[in-house]
């Protein structure tokens, strides 16, 4: 049986000039209107570009199907989110205890926003995880919990380090995703970063116990 042909992901062309960024702007924020209206498997290119006021060939200069619209929002959320993350996990006045609830509670909070976009992002997700630019966000994830675990592990071994980052990186992310669709209040959300920070912490203590 033929291996299914992994979908191009990779934009046409990058705008050169302020009216063409206006016209993918315009055409990315209309795709966000329309997966959160319509869900991930009711996309296509063909409404997106009405809801934009655009033809589908101008659509079609820039993305070249809509795999690739749906892996610009997502890279877009990705890297928004990411930015948050690293500025935090990263910010050497903070003990690191403190960076990781910090952490936790801007995820969470940044999940939770907007949940009805981030959960039809979710729902595409099939159509292009196994893209290599997929892959390379995930990996740019992981990197950045291991670099935080040298701090916060210090006299761990390497190996140790990537498993504790796993660990928190996993627990973390489908705990963000699963509170994103229960509708819970800020409050809710807060007390639940702070009990999962606990948990976190508790389990970063324990190892640096057992050296």
């Amino acid at each position: 049986m033929a291996r299914a042909r992994k979908p191009v992901v990779s934009a046409r062309k990058r705008p050169q000039q302020s009216r063409s960024a206006r016209l993918v702007a315009a055409i990315l924020e209309a795709a966000s209107r329309v997966l959160a209206r319509e869900g991930a498997y009711r996309f296509t290119t063909a409404r997106v570009a009405e809801a934009a006021g655009v033809s589908v060939g101008s659509l079609y200069q820039y993305f070249p199907n809509k795999e690739s619209i749906l892996f610009r929002l997502q890279a877009d959320e990705w890297g928004q989110t990411m930015s948050q993350l690293e500025r935090i996990l990263s910010d050497p006045n903070m003990p690191a205890q403190q960076r990781l609830r910090a952490a936790v509670a801007t995820f969470f909070r940044s999940e939770c926003d907007e949940a009805a976009f981030r959960s039809a992002l979710e729902e595409a997700a099939p159509l292009y995880r196994e893209v290599p630019e997929a892959k390379a966000h995930a990996e740019e994830g992981r990197q950045l919990m291991q670099k935080f675990m040298r701090d916060a592990l210090p006299e761990a071994s390497v190996r140790q380090r990537a498993f504790a980052a796993d660990l928190v990186g996993t627990v973390m992310s489908a705990a963000g995703k699963r509170i994103s669709v229960q509708n819970r209040s800020r409050t809710e959300v807060d007390a639940l970063a702070v009990a999962i920070g606990d948990m976190f912490c508790a389990y970063l203590a324990a190892c640096r116990a057992a050296k």
